[in-house]
């Protein structure tokens, strides 16, 4: 495989993590660079594990994987996001309430940085096939996660201020709206 081919292959794989990085910025939560750090850092190493994990499982259990990997991938985003649009919905908060779920943090990061490099673990299945050593393209792949998922951030930051509290209403709908497309591509393959 060849760079230009492994970058093809890497944007592809990253535009999930790109478009739940737009989605997660707008709704407010990645001011600061802790909170980037850990949403783009998280989807880039998930995004260089996965094809890892997918090479060294091997091709018997790509397709035993392959039969739900998508649903797996729509139940996450579309969870996080509806946890977003029902604290939206709820409207400004008040100084005593409970701050909203942090997309940034804990199982939330987790359950979205699976969800958005799952079709990875797929691509590492085929690689193993293709008989390509897996370290180069996984490394390249988790570093343009990085990048674009640090640039999509960016974007989401800037469109969350012009778009004010109902961002995060606007956020969740995309990361439900990005699950829907998962499982509707895979559905019509």
């Amino acid at each position: 495989m060849s760079l230009l081919d492994i970058l093809f292959l890497a944007v592809g794989l990253a535009m999930d993590a790109f478009a739940v990085s737009i989605g997660v910025a707008i709704q407010g939560h990645v001011k600061g660079l802790r909170p980037a750090f850990r949403l783009w850092f998280h989807f880039g190493l998930f995004q260089f594990l996965m094809p890892v994990t997918g090479w060294y499982l091997g091709i018997r259990l790509a397709q035993a994987i392959e039969a739900f990997d998508h649903w797996v991938a729509f139940i996450l985003l579309a969870y996080v996001g509806g946890k977003m649009i029902l604290s939206g919905l709820r409207g400004e908060r008040n100084p005593t309430s409970p701050a909203p779920s942090d997309p940034t943090r804990g199982w939330s990061l987790v359950g979205l940085s699976v969800a958005t490099s799952i079709d990875a673990l797929a691509v590492g299945f085929s690689l193993a096939m293709l008989q390509v050593n897996i370290w180069y393209p996984s490394v390249v792949i988790g570093l343009v996660t990085a990048l674009l998922s640090f640039i999509g951030v960016e974007l989401g930051n800037r469109l969350g201020r012009k778009i004010g509290h109902r961002a995060e209403i606007m956020g969740g709908a995309f990361l439900v709206l990005i699950g829907l497309r998962i499982l509707f591509t895979h559905a019509f393959q």
